[in-house]
């Protein structure tokens, strides 16, 4: 059996791709993009999240690419909200975190919201869209000040409104995201340096720490990068900082570290073996640790550092983040393991995730299958659902928004 780059499976995967843009079209509101809940509409309490409104952005620049009518205004709406909307500092620099009806309601300065937004602007860019270029660089002006650190060579969690005291502790979360947004912007910039900059992340959170811990990957650190394995035992359904280690993030890695590969190849530069040896056992301790160990479908959430399952809940991000992984893993070796695991990730999310009534997919199901909410609500943001869908017909290099510029979506 084949699926990968045959016609059938690509037709299959347009659908799924424009039935997902469609209900997300309604999260637009006058901040930027809002949390929809299981209805698809905006959900009145919710404030409107910085990293939602630049996902979107970064969504809809990637629907643009794809030929899609009505995604160019969306793209617009988002890059105006993030130059000059409520979350936009005027006084201090850089975006706040969250809003809610015009009105500031988190003026903490966090990182991985600001590396969105410059994934936002390098999407933007390679969209031909108005406005992207001036707002990837004051992305990077602001991410370059105060989240990248040259010493660490990695990147700081958060800082306060006035970028005056920073949080005494990093977040791997942040820096993986960093990683996606540089491998962007190193192509639309045609600058290496963030490349090398990727790597360097990838180094320390994967080869260092995640190696030699069985490939469960720390999450949380002191600021010396030295893991804290207890942090947040008290909260491990906690949505950004869980206690234990999150499996989702093993499969983002393993897809992140393959095209970190692919990148610099394509470069001319020769990728260090490690890359493409720890995606493969990123891999497989995510299979090892986290796919169905109570005999239900998916992932389960968070793991302790036995690998033992610390909340079995099943988190849509995961499972599309490990269709991009197999997929990732497929691309570089050809081997069909890794696609008869595309199939079957595709096969759980068919059945138990996709909601053909209500649009979209769950969010959160509970281990039987049943919509929960233990960790998430509503069915806010598209970024990991567009991703496992458009990534698949495209090469491991450029990134993906400047893959799809270039003309290389369904070329191979």
């Amino acid at each position: 059996m084949r699926w990968l780059g045959t016609a059938s499976h690509t037709r299959w995967l347009e659908q799924e791709t424009d039935r997902v843009l469609e209900f997300a079209r309604a999260a637009r509101n006058p901040d930027g993009f809002g949390w929809l809940d299981v209805t698809g509409c905006l959900a009145p309490d919710q404030p409107d999240f910085l990293w939602v409104t630049a996902r979107m952005t970064h969504a809809y620049a990637v629907a643009a690419l794809l030929g899609r009518p009505g995604a160019n205004p969306l793209v617009d709406h988002g890059l105006a909200c993030l130059a000059g909307g409520t979350f936009r500092d005027e006084q201090y620099g850089g975006w706040y975190t969250a809003v809610h009806d015009g009105r500031v309601v988190d003026d903490t300065k966090a990182g991985y919201p600001h590396l969105f937004v410059v994934l936002a602007g390098a999407s933007a860019v390679a969209a031909g869209r108005p406005g992207g270029r001036e707002l990837l660089t004051e992305a990077l002006r602001v991410t370059d000040a105060h989240f990248w650190s040259a010493d660490e060579q990695m990147v700081r969690e958060s800082w306060d409104r006035t970028f005056t005291t920073t949080e005494a502790y990093r977040g791997g979360n942040v820096s993986m995201h960093a990683t996606e947004a540089y491998l962007a912007v190193a192509d639309v910039l045609d600058d290496p340096a963030y490349l090398h900059r990727a790597l360097a992340i990838a180094h320390t959170l994967i080869h260092t720490h995640a190696r030699a811990n069985h490939y469960r990957v720390f999450e949380h650190f002191d600021e010396s990068w030295r893991p804290l394995p207890d942090y947040n035992r008290d909260h491990p359904a906690h949505r950004f900082r869980a206690y234990g280690s999150t499996p989702g993030h093993w499969a983002e890695w393993t897809r992140l570290l393959l095209h970190l590969r692919a990148g610099l190849a394509a470069r001319g530069e020769t990728p260090p073996d490690w890359l493409l040896e720890d995606a493969r056992g990123l891999f497989d301790a995510c299979l090892r640790d986290a796919w169905q160990p109570d005999g239900h479908p998916g992932f389960v959430y968070s793991v302790d550092w036995q690998g033992h399952t610390v909340v079995p809940a099943r988190i849509r991000w995961v499972l599309a983040e490990a269709i991009g992984g197999a997929y990732a893993l497929y691309r570089a070796t050809g081997e069909p393991v890794f696609e008869d695991w595309y199939i079957r990730f595709w096969d759980v999310a068919r059945t138990t995730f996709m909601d053909l009534k209500g649009g979209s997919w769950w969010q959160e199901l509970s281990p039987a299958g049943v919509p929960s909410s233990a960790v998430w609500d509503g069915k806010p943001d598209i970024y990991h659902l567009l991703h496992a869908l458009v990534v698949p017909r495209l090469p491991l290099t450029p990134a993906l928004a400047p893959a799809l510029a270039q003309g290389a979506l369904d070329a191979a």
